[in-house]
Protein backbone atom coordinates (compact mmCIF):
# COMPACT_ATOMS: atom_id res chain seq x y z
CA UNK A 1 0.00 0.00 0.00
CA UNK A 2 1.04 3.69 -0.88
CA UNK A 3 0.43 6.76 0.89
CA UNK A 4 1.11 8.43 -2.17
CA UNK A 5 -2.70 7.25 -4.06
CA UNK A 6 -5.83 7.28 -2.20
CA UNK A 7 -8.44 5.45 -3.47
CA UNK A 8 -11.52 6.67 -3.13
CA UNK A 9 -14.80 4.44 -4.02
CA UNK A 10 -18.30 6.23 -4.39
CA UNK A 11 -21.56 4.69 -6.57
CA UNK A 12 -19.87 2.28 -8.10
CA UNK A 13 -16.67 4.20 -9.68
CA UNK A 14 -13.21 4.11 -8.26
CA UNK A 15 -11.40 7.07 -7.77
CA UNK A 16 -7.30 6.83 -8.03
CA UNK A 17 -5.98 9.97 -6.68
CA UNK A 18 -2.17 10.53 -7.08
CA UNK A 19 -1.33 11.92 -3.97
CA UNK A 20 2.53 13.11 -4.30
CA UNK A 21 1.95 16.72 -4.33
CA UNK A 22 5.18 17.88 -3.15
CA UNK A 23 6.58 15.84 -6.03
CA UNK A 24 4.22 17.36 -8.79
CA UNK A 25 2.72 13.28 -8.58
CA UNK A 26 6.00 11.79 -9.71
CA UNK A 27 4.90 8.04 -9.47
CA UNK A 28 7.19 5.25 -7.32
CA UNK A 29 7.05 1.84 -8.04
CA UNK A 30 4.77 0.88 -4.49
CA UNK A 31 2.09 3.77 -6.51
CA UNK A 32 2.49 1.44 -9.34
CA UNK A 33 1.97 -1.58 -7.96
CA UNK A 34 -1.16 0.24 -5.74
CA UNK A 35 -2.51 1.53 -8.99
CA UNK A 36 -2.22 -1.92 -10.62
CA UNK A 37 -3.93 -3.80 -8.13
CA UNK A 38 -6.60 -1.29 -7.92
CA UNK A 39 -7.69 -1.53 -11.81
CA UNK A 40 -7.50 -5.45 -11.06
CA UNK A 41 -9.74 -5.38 -8.31
CA UNK A 42 -12.36 -3.00 -10.35
CA UNK A 43 -12.26 -5.12 -13.31
CA UNK A 44 -13.28 -8.04 -11.19
CA UNK A 45 -16.09 -6.69 -9.29
CA UNK A 46 -19.23 -6.56 -11.74
CA UNK A 47 -20.54 -3.33 -9.46
CA UNK A 48 -17.59 -1.20 -9.77
CA UNK A 49 -18.98 0.62 -14.03
CA UNK A 50 -15.61 3.03 -13.95
CA UNK A 51 -12.50 3.99 -12.88
CA UNK A 52 -11.53 7.59 -12.49
CA UNK A 53 -8.21 9.08 -12.31
CA UNK A 54 -7.13 12.77 -10.89
CA UNK A 55 -4.18 13.98 -9.50
CA UNK A 56 -3.33 16.06 -5.70
CA UNK A 57 -2.34 19.48 -6.02
CA UNK A 58 -1.31 21.88 -9.23
CA UNK A 59 -0.27 18.92 -11.22
CA UNK A 60 -1.54 15.66 -12.84
CA UNK A 61 1.15 13.55 -12.63
CA UNK A 62 4.89 14.17 -13.16
CA UNK A 63 5.97 10.93 -14.38
CA UNK A 64 8.48 8.42 -12.83
CA UNK A 65 10.56 9.85 -9.86
CA UNK A 66 13.96 9.26 -12.01
CA UNK A 67 15.60 8.08 -8.54
CA UNK A 68 13.26 5.33 -7.56
CA UNK A 69 12.79 4.32 -10.96
CA UNK A 70 16.91 4.11 -11.51
CA UNK A 71 17.50 2.51 -7.98
CA UNK A 72 16.86 -0.89 -9.52
CA UNK A 73 14.93 -2.95 -11.95
CA UNK A 74 11.48 -3.07 -9.72
CA UNK A 75 10.71 0.42 -11.31
CA UNK A 76 10.90 0.00 -14.38
CA UNK A 77 9.30 -3.43 -13.50
CA UNK A 78 6.29 -2.09 -12.06
CA UNK A 79 5.23 0.87 -14.42
CA UNK A 80 5.47 -1.64 -17.54
CA UNK A 81 3.09 -3.77 -15.07
CA UNK A 82 0.75 -0.90 -14.71
CA UNK A 83 0.85 0.15 -18.57
CA UNK A 84 -0.44 -3.49 -19.45
CA UNK A 85 -3.40 -3.18 -16.65
CA UNK A 86 -4.28 0.18 -18.55
CA UNK A 87 -4.20 -1.47 -21.99
CA UNK A 88 -6.45 -4.57 -20.76
CA UNK A 89 -8.59 -2.97 -18.55
CA UNK A 90 -12.20 -3.68 -19.55
CA UNK A 91 -14.14 -0.56 -18.27
CA UNK A 92 -14.12 3.42 -18.79
CA UNK A 93 -11.53 4.95 -17.84
CA UNK A 94 -11.97 8.77 -17.17
CA UNK A 95 -8.94 11.21 -16.18
CA UNK A 96 -9.10 14.79 -14.85
CA UNK A 97 -5.80 16.82 -15.77
CA UNK A 98 -4.92 19.72 -14.63
CA UNK A 99 -1.24 21.00 -14.86
CA UNK A 100 2.02 18.95 -15.88
CA UNK A 101 0.81 15.40 -17.34
CA UNK A 102 4.68 13.95 -18.50
CA UNK A 103 5.69 11.23 -19.29
CA UNK A 104 3.23 8.28 -18.21
CA UNK A 105 1.10 11.44 -16.89
CA UNK A 106 0.82 11.44 -20.68
CA UNK A 107 0.40 8.43 -22.22
CA UNK A 108 -1.53 6.78 -19.81
CA UNK A 109 -4.02 9.18 -21.19
CA UNK A 110 -4.26 7.76 -24.78
CA UNK A 111 -5.95 4.80 -23.11
CA UNK A 112 -8.70 6.62 -21.19
CA UNK A 113 -12.16 6.78 -22.58
CA UNK A 114 -12.61 10.18 -21.37
CA UNK A 115 -10.37 13.17 -20.79
CA UNK A 116 -11.23 16.67 -18.93
CA UNK A 117 -8.35 18.84 -18.78
CA UNK A 118 -7.68 22.71 -17.02
CA UNK A 119 -6.62 25.28 -19.18
CA UNK A 120 -3.26 24.99 -17.72
CA UNK A 121 -2.89 21.45 -18.60
CA UNK A 122 0.31 20.77 -20.72
CA UNK A 123 1.28 17.46 -22.02
CA UNK A 124 4.94 16.51 -22.39
CA UNK A 125 6.62 12.90 -23.96
CA UNK A 126 10.32 14.19 -23.07
CA UNK A 127 11.09 10.40 -24.11
CA UNK A 128 13.76 11.12 -26.61
CA UNK A 129 15.33 14.00 -24.44
CA UNK A 130 16.43 11.35 -21.43
CA UNK A 131 18.04 8.84 -24.55
CA UNK A 132 14.25 6.31 -24.49
CA UNK A 133 12.06 5.91 -26.29
CA UNK A 134 8.10 5.94 -26.12
CA UNK A 135 6.14 3.43 -23.86
CA UNK A 136 2.50 2.67 -23.67
CA UNK A 137 2.08 2.54 -27.09
CA UNK A 138 2.21 5.96 -27.15
CA UNK A 139 4.11 5.66 -30.58
CA UNK A 140 1.19 4.01 -32.07
CA UNK A 141 -1.42 5.85 -30.22
CA UNK A 142 -0.14 9.24 -30.43
CA UNK A 143 0.01 9.73 -34.29
CA UNK A 144 -3.19 7.59 -34.75
CA UNK A 145 -4.87 10.63 -32.47
CA UNK A 146 -2.99 13.54 -32.91
CA UNK A 147 -1.81 13.01 -36.25
CA UNK A 148 1.96 12.20 -37.64
CA UNK A 149 2.88 15.63 -37.08
CA UNK A 150 1.90 16.90 -34.06
CA UNK A 151 2.80 13.43 -32.64
CA UNK A 152 6.13 14.49 -34.06
CA UNK A 153 6.75 17.66 -32.70
CA UNK A 154 5.92 15.71 -28.80
CA UNK A 155 7.53 12.58 -29.70
CA UNK A 156 10.86 13.60 -31.47
CA UNK A 157 11.38 17.56 -30.37
CA UNK A 158 9.82 16.86 -27.10
CA UNK A 159 7.91 19.81 -27.46
CA UNK A 160 5.14 20.38 -24.71
CA UNK A 161 1.28 20.57 -25.99
CA UNK A 162 -0.87 23.10 -24.50
CA UNK A 163 -4.82 22.40 -23.08
CA UNK A 164 -6.21 24.22 -25.88
CA UNK A 165 -3.94 22.12 -28.79
CA UNK A 166 -5.12 18.74 -27.15
CA UNK A 167 -8.56 19.93 -27.27
CA UNK A 168 -8.74 20.65 -30.95
CA UNK A 169 -6.40 17.39 -31.76
CA UNK A 170 -9.08 15.64 -29.63
CA UNK A 171 -6.83 14.12 -27.28
CA UNK A 172 -8.78 15.28 -24.83
CA UNK A 173 -12.63 15.53 -24.34
CA UNK A 174 -12.94 19.19 -23.09
CA UNK A 175 -11.64 21.66 -20.81
CA UNK A 176 -13.33 22.49 -17.82
CA UNK A 177 -12.44 25.36 -15.23
CA UNK A 178 -9.95 23.99 -12.56
CA UNK A 179 -12.63 24.57 -9.89
CA UNK A 180 -15.42 22.63 -11.72
CA UNK A 181 -12.75 19.44 -12.82
CA UNK A 182 -12.80 17.07 -10.35
CA UNK A 183 -16.85 17.45 -10.52
CA UNK A 184 -16.98 17.53 -14.08
CA UNK A 185 -15.03 14.75 -14.62
CA UNK A 186 -17.31 12.39 -11.79
CA UNK A 187 -20.43 13.66 -13.31
CA UNK A 188 -19.51 12.07 -16.47
CA UNK A 189 -18.43 8.61 -14.47
CA UNK A 190 -21.80 9.30 -12.89
CA UNK A 191 -23.59 9.44 -16.52
CA UNK A 192 -21.84 6.17 -17.57
CA UNK A 193 -23.25 4.49 -14.76
CA UNK A 194 -26.75 5.07 -16.19
CA UNK A 195 -25.75 2.89 -19.16
CA UNK A 196 -26.38 -0.57 -20.42
CA UNK A 197 -23.06 -2.00 -18.79
CA UNK A 198 -23.49 -4.74 -21.95
CA UNK A 199 -23.67 -2.51 -24.68
CA UNK A 200 -21.23 0.09 -23.02
CA UNK A 201 -18.08 -2.41 -23.02
CA UNK A 202 -18.79 -3.70 -26.55
CA UNK A 203 -18.99 -0.46 -27.78
CA UNK A 204 -15.90 0.42 -25.78
CA UNK A 205 -14.07 -2.81 -27.29
CA UNK A 206 -15.26 -1.88 -30.51
CA UNK A 207 -13.96 1.56 -30.40
CA UNK A 208 -9.93 0.41 -29.06
CA UNK A 209 -9.81 -2.04 -32.10
CA UNK A 210 -7.30 -5.16 -31.82
CA UNK A 211 -5.68 -5.32 -28.69
CA UNK A 212 -3.32 -7.70 -30.31
CA UNK A 213 -1.49 -4.81 -32.16
CA UNK A 214 -1.97 -2.35 -28.91
CA UNK A 215 -0.08 -5.14 -27.28
CA UNK A 216 2.60 -6.22 -29.89
CA UNK A 217 3.43 -2.16 -29.95
CA UNK A 218 3.78 -2.06 -25.77
CA UNK A 219 5.59 -5.55 -25.88
CA UNK A 220 8.12 -3.80 -28.87
CA UNK A 221 8.69 -0.46 -26.54
CA UNK A 222 9.26 -1.85 -23.89
CA UNK A 223 12.43 -4.30 -25.22
CA UNK A 224 13.72 -1.15 -26.99
CA UNK A 225 12.98 1.20 -23.32
CA UNK A 226 15.30 -1.38 -21.52
CA UNK A 227 17.69 -2.11 -23.92
CA UNK A 228 17.94 2.20 -24.44
CA UNK A 229 18.28 2.37 -20.43
CA UNK A 230 21.74 0.99 -20.89
CA UNK A 231 22.85 2.99 -23.49
CA UNK A 232 25.44 6.35 -23.39
CA UNK A 233 22.68 8.44 -24.42
CA UNK A 234 20.65 7.56 -21.61
CA UNK A 235 23.30 7.97 -19.24
CA UNK A 236 24.72 10.93 -20.30
CA UNK A 237 21.24 12.34 -20.35
CA UNK A 238 20.02 11.39 -16.63
CA UNK A 239 23.29 12.75 -15.44
CA UNK A 240 22.98 15.52 -17.04
CA UNK A 241 19.42 15.42 -15.60
CA UNK A 242 20.76 14.89 -11.91
CA UNK A 243 23.41 17.60 -12.35
CA UNK A 244 20.86 20.14 -13.86
CA UNK A 245 23.27 20.85 -16.76
CA UNK A 246 22.60 20.50 -20.42
CA UNK A 247 23.53 17.10 -22.24
CA UNK A 248 26.26 16.39 -24.73
CA UNK A 249 25.24 13.45 -27.39
CA UNK A 250 27.73 12.28 -29.52
CA UNK A 251 27.14 11.36 -32.98
CA UNK A 252 28.17 8.58 -34.65
CA UNK A 253 27.62 6.62 -37.97
CA UNK A 254 25.36 4.02 -37.01
CA UNK A 255 21.39 4.52 -36.26
CA UNK A 256 19.93 1.80 -33.82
Amino acid sequence: MSEDVAIVENAGVIEIHIDRPDKKNALTAVMYRMMTATLADASARPEIGAVLFAGRGDAFCAGNDIKDFMAGPEGGAAAFDFIRALAAFDKPMIAAVQGLAVGIGTTMLFHCDLVYATPDARFIMPFVNLGIVPEAASSLLAPATLGYAKAAAMLLLGEPMDAQTADRGGFVTAIVPAENLLDHARQKAAVLMTKPPQALAATRRLMKGDPATLNQRIEEEGQLFREALKSAEAQEAFSAFFEKRAPVFRRSTKVP
